[in-house]
């Protein structure tokens, strides 16, 4: 009974932000990676490329006001985040209409970042698996977010450096050949190693007078590395790291790049964005990795993004998929059929006291004229697809108790 009067008066204390409006929120792992630093500066100098001309037009499609960009090379100048904007969104692709982003946001990336350490312990030091985040130059593989609304500048935290080692109950892998535990690095190393294999940022998108925190990252694939799962364990405590975040009664280990220590308070809007490499049921993620953020209580999980196109390829291409247990429908990658298969990794997760008002992922059917922009030739724009959800803000005093016990009727609405 207690409970339930919680409920209703949660229910009751929620109220819309001052001159809330729905926002669409969106992230794209896109593939604007290329094979050596400045390539990217120099495909999207000109209008032509084609695989960027698919981006482009896929976010144009979509319409997000905010969205993430995973694996876009990031160089200091922002060269690159220019010119997308100039020579590819502001442009017509096929007749969609060009998209404005007056603001956006890119920074520092660890991949490609030389260690001095033999981090993978091949025996010799140097490469990209021995970088900070996997990458051969620094920069590949960044993050970049375009916003139609402000980001305030003067709020924005970064997490790249801080250390693996320093987060309580930290998976740290394990060398079997020994009988230590938790040795694959050294304390050397540990003294060095960043948790964030390119960074985690909290962004404070200023929208309707009020500061929505767009929390972004892209943890490390859990795979190519050994029994030692490395990759895997990483993988499971990036996506912890924003679970902590967000939970006012766990974050207070966090530091961000200028030394200041915790997390959300309570009752922060946030909305965490990014290709997590985690799919709940299939895949080589350590079971219940993405489920810290899914099972938050701080989290509105509701009305997860979902396309017909996914369900179709599924059946399709066959496979690893067969025997998936997750849903088709709620794929946002189309990996080999051999192995993982199609998986669920690219999440848009808002924070609890929250209206979901619709979402997808944009993955068209094959009979759909759209299709040719996922499709395997001439240039799809990624292997991974637009995710996107419609979000509409809410606050509840912090005296009503922690989000764990809201059970706020909000939580999910429209296509379940």
């Amino acid at each position: 009974m207690l409970r339930l009067l919680t409920v209703a008066l949660a229910a009751l204390a929620l109220a819309p932000v001052a001159g809330a409006e729905t926002v669409r929120f969106s992230t794209f792992n896109a593939s604007l990676n290329r094979s050596t630093a400045g390539q990217l500066i120099a495909d999207l100098s000109t209008p032509a490329n084609q695989q960027a001309r698919n981006v482009a037009e896929t976010i144009q499609r979509v319409r997000p006001d905010v969205i993430l960009i995973n694996e876009f090379d990031y160089d200091a100048a922002g060269t690159a985040l220019k010119l997308f904007q100039d020579n590819y969104l502001s442009i017509s692709q096929n007749g969609a209409a060009p998209i404005h982003y007056p603001h956006r946001f890119a920074a520092e990336s660890n991949t490609g970042i030389p260690s001095g350490f033999d981090f993978n312990n091949n025996g010799v030091v140097g490469g990209p698996d021995d970088a900070y985040g996997f990458g051969f130059y620094p920069g590949q593989f960044g993050m970049a977010v375009y916003s139609r609304y402000p980001i305030d500048q003067t709020g924005i935290r970064t997490f790249q450096r801080f250390l693996w080692k320093d987060m309580p109950g930290a998976l740290l892998p394990d060398d079997p050949a020994t009988p230590a535990p938790m040795d694959w690095y050294s304390p050397a190393e540990l003294d060095v190693f960043r948790l964030s294999s390119k960074s985690h940022w909290d962004l404070p998108i200023v929208i309707g007078g009020k500061t929505v925190h767009f929390l972004t990252s892209h943890p490390t694939p859990p795979v190519f590395d050994g029994p030692e799962d490395r990759n895997g364990k990483r993988n499971f405590d990036e996506i912890r790291l924003w679970a902590d975040y967000i939970n006012p009664f766990r974050s207070g280990y966090i530091y961000d790049d200028t030394g200041r220590q915790g997390g959300l308070g309570l009752g922060s809007l946030f909305v965490i964005a990014g290709d997590q490499n985690s799919d709940p049921l299939d895949g080589d993620s350590i079971p219940g990795a993405i489920q810290q953020l899914l099972e938050s209580p701080f989290v509105n999980s509701g009305n997860p993004p979902a396309s017909l196109g996914a369900v179709e390829q599924s059946a399709l291409q066959g496979g690893a998929n067969r025997n998936h247990k997750s849903d088709p429908q709620f794929d946002t990658a189309d990996f080999p059929d051999s192995a993982p298969g199609n998986l669920r990794v690219d999440y848009v997760l808002p924070s609890r006291a929250t209206l979901i008002t619709d979402s997808g992922v944009f993955w068209p059917l094959s009979s759909d004229p759209l299709f040719r922009l996922v499709g395997t030739f001439p240039f799809p724009a990624s292997d991974h697809r637009l995710v996107w959800s419609d979000v509409t803000f809410f606050f509840a005093p912090a005296v009503f108790g922690p989000p764990a016990l809201l059970g706020s009727p909000f939580a999910s609405s429209g296509r379940g």
